[in-house]
């Protein structure tokens, strides 16, 4: 009798936060079709759902990934998401994109090349001592297009970001949170529940709110100052004019009462 399968991506409940975890720990998690049609089912799925409201992505044993599944793309090629098309069902960085809530990755080991720009397609990146990024794009004969050429200099400045893909080489944690890549650094045992914590705190947030927060923060960056500063003003007036008096004391309050419990 054959056993069933492993599945190559886990998917778990936390209330209101979702974990994705990649599977493929004997590959270090590389990211062959079958896994990137899992990841975009799982953040499509989850985007449509109104009981989540926020989502970690993370990766099991020593990498989070390390990008496309070389062996795999040597014999079928280096399609990269465009399987049925743009928007198809390997296309993770329009799945990512049209997410509606936040993503947060837990960078739990290599992030190397496609698993980088796996990386970048998170809101939030937080990370563990043994997590280590490299683009080595150019040292296997290719071009990225899955964003990072264009989101890394945004991130951590035009010079790093060259210096790290016309190089390949490894940036560690403590680097990678003093350049702003990660926003924090945690042992290995405690970066999960770090970012669960974080996902939850997020998720507690009215959802029709935390959807409009996000979206206008990832509208504005591809706008003008001027241009995202007249949109933040034209989508706030009319949220907040829907705002009650009495809603708007209720909010009160329970901000008041939450920044007593940070603070004490």
């Amino acid at each position: 009798m054959s056993e069933t399968p492993e599945p190559i991506l886990l998917i778990e409940r936390d209330g209101p936060v979702a974990i994705l975890t990649l599977n493929r720990a004997r590959q270090l998690n590389a990211l062959s079709v079958a896994l990137r049609s899992e990841i975009v089912t799982a953040v499509r799925d989850l985007s449509a759902s109104d009981d989540v409201r926020a989502i970690v992505l993370t990766g099991k044993g020593r990498a989070f990934t390390v990008g496309v599944d070389l062996k795999e793309a040597g014999q079928s090629g280096f399609s990269l998401g465009t399987e049925g098309g743009p928007g198809g069902p390997t296309d993770l960085a329009a799945a990512f994109v049209a997410c509606p809530w936040p993503i947060i990755g837990a960078i739990n080991g290599f992030a190397i090349t496609g698993g980088f720009e796996l990386a970048l397609m998170c809101d939030v990146l937080l990370a563990s001592t043994e997590a280590k990024f490299a683009d080595t794009h150019g040292r296997v004969g290719l071009m990225p297009v899955w964003g990072l050429s264009q989101k890394l200099p945004r991130i951590i400045g035009a010079s790093r970001a060259k210096e790290l893909s016309l190089t390949g080489n490894f940036l560690d944690a403590e680097t990678a949170e003093r350049w702003g890549l990660v926003n924090r650094v945690y042992a290995p045992e405690a970066l999960l529940p770090a970012a669960r914590k974080l996902a939850l705190e997020m998720a507690s947030l009215d959802g029709a709110l935390l959807k409009k927060l996000k979206a206008v923060m990832d509208d504005g960056m591809s706008l003008p100052l001027a241009d995202a500063l007249k949109l933040e003003i034209e989508r706030g007036n009319v949220h907040n004019r829907a705002v009650t008096p009495g809603a708007a004391e209720e909010s009160r309050k329970q901000v008041m009462e939450r920044g007593r419990e940070q603070s004490s």
